[in-house]
């Protein structure tokens, strides 16, 4: 299978070099010339696609494959230029023979509105990024030449993003007892992989452990496992959300690798 990358950063070169080593032939954009050799080198076949400019001069290789990932993430500060530099993304596919869309969203799109959610409930945003987010993938979903698929992540962690390090040594962190939304890079590729897998293309995944400790657990313990300075947090539950899923199970038998208890 052919598999383009659009976006490869912590987590899109990650899944790019698993693709690879799956046996998939995998192409990762980025938009500095400097990383070419970084994706060369890991077997992915690199190409400049900066969604920011113009694109006169863009490759449609990129563009020739039967899958197409979209993992880029919105800046806070951009405004309407995320939307932008989607709708050129969107534009671009249109004029492929791409068939399979798998847009990486954020578990930002729900409002932390002291609730439990599914893929069955409405998003519900409060912050920008994720009413950027889901501004997006309402575009997506609104486009009739390739079926979309939506991954929600809850908070990325992993290797270089260690969990222990977010709130290591600061004081009187607020909502002590307020539950984390958490998943591992691994369940992040694993999620992915079944995906392909399974050709569960055209739905939407809450991906996020179904495990929920509070934050003061979850940080602290990640804290100690990394001998780091353990942060102090104000014992107390205010605006909260719980992030659970029906579809990793029902339709990708998914099983989570990291326990975050």
């Amino acid at each position: 299978m052919t598999i383009s990358i659009l976006g490869c950063g912590w987590y899109g070169l990650a899944l790019a070099k698993s693709l690879v080593e799956a046996g998939h032939l995998v192409k990762g954009s980025t938009t500095t010339a400097e990383k070419l050799p970084v994706l060369q080198q890991y077997g992915i076949a690199p190409f400049i696609i900066d969604l920011g400019t113009a694109l006169s001069n863009y490759d449609p290789a990129f563009f020739e494959c039967d899958v197409i990932w979209i993992a880029i993430p919105p800046k806070v500060r951009s405004g309407g230029d995320y939307h932008t530099k989607i709708q050129q993304a969107v534009n671009l596919i249109g004029n492929s023979p791409v068939k399979h869309v798998i847009y990486i969203s954020s578990t930002g799109v729900y409002g932390d509105n002291n609730q439990k959610v599914t893929e069955l409930d409405p998003p519900n945003p409060t912050t920008e990024s994720g009413k950027a987010l889901l501004a997006v993938e309402d575009l997506l979903k609104a486009q009739n030449g390739f079926d979309m698929t939506v991954v929600r992540f809850g908070g990325l962690f992993g290797p270089n993003r260690e969990a222990g390090r977010f709130f290591t040594g600061k004081k009187d962190i607020p909502n002590g007892q307020a539950p984390v939304n958490m998943i591992h890079l691994d369940d992040c590729l694993g999620i992915s992989h079944a995906i392909l897998q399974k050709q569960a293309f055209g739905h939407t995944f809450n991906a996020c452990s179904p495990q929920h400790p509070h934050k003061a657990e979850f940080y602290t313990k990640a804290a100690q496992t990394a001998n780091l300075a353990v942060p102090e947090f104000i014992d107390e539950l205010k605006e909260w959300k719980q992030i659970d899923s029906v579809n990793i199970s029902k339709l990708l038998h998914y099983t989570f690798t990291h326990n975050l208890i």
